[in-house]
This record gives C-alpha cells, sequence and structure tokens, in this order.
C-alpha cells in the first residue's frame, strides 16, 4: 500500500477534537486552522472516512508550494504526481479558493490547474487528444492562502456530516459533526441518562447515541473515493467488518428528547427509526419548563432558540431563565448549553463552569458548560 499525506478538516473550533479522534485511530497528527494532518495508507483513508464523528471532510493532499504568478502556479501543479491518484480515463473537476493572495481570481486559478494536470496525464500516459474523464470521479481542489498554493482530492464525496439517517429537518439544523462534538465536549459515558430539550429533529439525541454504542458514523453511507480503482472494495469490507465487530448494540442508553413543537418531535422519531435507535431513544412534545426526572447524574445537552427573528428575543430569554430555575432541583445533573446569547448566564442564573467558543454556520455562539456536584453513583 502506498503512503499518503491527508489532512481532515474541521470548523473553526474543533481542531482540537478532530486530532484527538485521528489519534485515537493511530495516526500522529499536526494541527493548523481548521485542518489537521496526518498520514496513511488507503486504509487509513477509508477508516477515517467512516469514523471521524466531527470532521468535514478528509482529503489527499497532494502538493503545497508558493504561487504569486500564474506560471508559477501551472508549473508547480504540473510537476506534482498526479498519476500516482489520476487513472487515464479520471473525471477531476476542479474547484478553487484563494485569501490574500496575489492570484485572486478563482476562476483564473481553477482553469490553469485543470490545464496543468491534462498537461501532466497526456504526457504520462501517452495521449495526443483530449482526455474523456468517463471513469470515477475525483474532486480536486486548488486553495491559495497568503500565496501558497495546496492542491487536494476528496476523498469523502457529500460530506461527513451526511450520516445518512437524516430524513428530514426543521428549518435551523445543528449539523451532525458540531452536535457530535458537543456531546464529546461534555465527557458523557453511556452510563449516565442524556436529555436534550430542544431535540428538534433529534440530531444531538441520535449522535449521543451511535457515541454510545461505539456506532462508526460512516457505517450506512458510501464515500467518492470508493469507485477509485485503487481503493479496494477488500480495504472497504474489512474496515466496515471491523466497524461492525465494535459496535456495542446490546449497551443500554437512557437518552431522552423533548421539544415545543410536535412536528419536529415526529421529524425526530422518524430519524431515530432510520438510524435503528427507534426503540432506544424517547422523544416527546414538552415545554423545556416542565423537565422532570427521578434520575441523578445525567447530562442535558441543548441548542436552544437564539432569538434571531424579531420578537422571539424576550421568549428565549425567558426559557433559558425557566431552564435555570428548573435545574436548580437537580445538582448532580451537567447542563451543556450552545447558544449565541451573550447574556446567557445572567438569565440562567449561574456563572458557566467553563465556556467554548463555537460557530453554528456562521453564527458565533458559546457553549456554556456548567458542571453538575459529584454524587455516589461516581
Amino acid at each position: 500500500m502506498a503512503n499518503y499525506k491527508l489532512v481532515a478538516t474541521a470548523a473553526m473550533g474543533l481542531e482540537a477534537i478532530v486530532a484527538q479522534e485521528v489519534k485515537a485511530l493511530g495516526y500522529e497528527t499536526t494541527v493548523d486552522n481548521g485542518k489537521v494532518y496526518f498520514e496513511g495508507d488507503e486504509t487509513a483513508i477509508a477508516r477515517t472516512n467512516l469514523w471521524l464523528r466531527v470532521a468535514d471532510r478528509v482529503k489527499i493532499v497532494v502538493g503545497q508550494f508558493p504561487a504569486t504568478s500564474f506560471e508559477q502556479l501551472f508549473e508547480s501543479v504540473k510537476a506534482l504526481p498526479w498519476e500516482k491518484y489520476l487513472p487515464v480515463d479520471a473525471a477531476f473537476p476542479v474547484s478553487g479558493k484563494s485569501v490574500k493572495s496575489k492570484l485572486f481570481s478563482v476562476p483564473d486559478c481553477q482553469a490553469i490547474t485543470k490545464k496543468a494536470i491534462v498537461e501532466r496525464m497526456k504526457q504520462h500516459y501517452k495521449r495526443l487528444g483530449f482526455l474523456d474523464e468517463s471513469g470515477a470521479t475525483y474532486k480536486i481542489e486548488v486553495s491559495i492562502l497568503k500565496d501558497m498554493a495546496t492542491l487536494t482530492i476528496d476523498t469523502s464525496g457529500a460530506g461527513l456530516h451526511k450520516r445518512g439517517y437524516r430524513q428530514a429537518q426543521g428549518e435551523a439544523p445543528l449539523k451532525e459533526t458540531l452536535a457530535a462534538a458537543l456531546v464529546q465536549i461534555s465527557k458523557w459515558n453511556p452510563n449516565r441518562p442524556f436529555v436534550d430539550p430542544f431535540c428538534g429533529s433529534g440530531t444531538i439525541a441520535l449522535e449521543a447515541a451511535m457515541l454510545g454504542q461505539n456506532i462508526a458514523p460512516g457505517y450506512n453511507r458510501e464515500f467518492i473515493s470508493e469507485a477509485w480503482p485503487w481503493m479496494k472494495a477488500k480495504i472497504w469490507d474489512e474496515v466496515r467488518d471491523e466497524a461492525d465487530s465494535l459496535a456495542n448494540y446490546e449497551q443500554p442508553l437512557e437518552i431522552f428528547g423533548s421539544d415545543i413543537d410536535h412536528r419536529m418531535v415526529s421529524i425526530a422519531q422518524e430519524n431515530a427509526l432510520e438510524a435503528g435507535f427507534g426503540e432506544i431513544i424517547t422523544f416527546k412534545q414538552m415545554q423545556a419548563r416542565d423537565f422532570t426526572t427521578q434520575l441523578t447524574d445525567g447530562v442535558m445537552i441543548g441548542n436552544p432558540p437564539y432569538g434571531e427573528r424579531i420578537g422571539d428575543v424576550e421568549v428565549v430569554e425567558q426559557v433559558i431563565r425557566d431552564l435555570g430555575t428548573i435545574m436548580k432541583s437537580y445538582p448532580t445533573w451537567s447542563v451543556y448549553m450552545l447558544s449565541s446569547m451573550k447574556n446567557f448566564e445572567e438569565l440562567y442564573g449561574r456563572q458557566a463552569t467553563k465556556k467554548r467558543k463555537l460557530f453554528n454556520g456562521f453564527i458565533e455562539t458559546n457553549y456554556y458548560q456548567f458542571w453538575g456536584q459529584k454524587s455516589k453513583r461516581d
């Protein structure tokens, strides 16, 4: 097997969690803004695609070099060993981005990159005419940041947040990758009860269930690199067999989700059925302030409304106040809330044990962490 320089891309603020996940799979990491670099073979490509819960994509880094002129870009791209990755019939669309660089015209950068790869391929495969691009797809990106170009090939296809279980969603769905990060930051484990009082389409509860039973998040989906001739079907079969053997489908879980909107509860139930958790996760229509439990040492994780629409702020503020009041009755529970409300702690009536800045899409939020008291159960 060959060795590849790989990168797992991540949303800002989640790089450290992705690095932990990559290390847990046995690979050494180097972390940069939004990127976790590591090296591995074809099996590493399959395993990271299947197992990374918080990463956006896994890409092959073909090369990195300075590019301050189009001629330099062309020659440097052409010098890369594209034949190592692309067979003669490869379809290879090129996307691009440029930030704080002399070569700021993205369409020109894409066109020059494409032309350079075509030249390299024609030379290597001894072709005079056009390349027909009738085979498997290799999505190439030329990314230029501060005059440094990075050329990558996407091994994932659809973003890794696409787990394959979401049948429907609400207006402002939380990405599965962010939901998984929220659960991991909480250090929840399957021996503790879990509640999401603002469950929406059920994403956080579903990610907790997958984590609790050690189910690989990519187990029920396909990846673009499965169609590549050198990513043999045997590799994918072995990695999926390994994932199946590591899953603990018998692990009992106490996971509950509720939402004020009965339509969202129905969607959450549909998604849970699709994910195989229809009997494991309990969803109920309920306001957060009506939460009550006999259980101790639980973890509550939620993404309450942000009050983005006019007239909503007062409603959301009252919801947070009510939640703070209710949770005083459950001192052994730890509460983790993702919110863009700057006065969240004041409304909740308690200073957070920890705060972590995260981005929900383009919205800047804080992840407020209120740790519960340790009880005898620990």
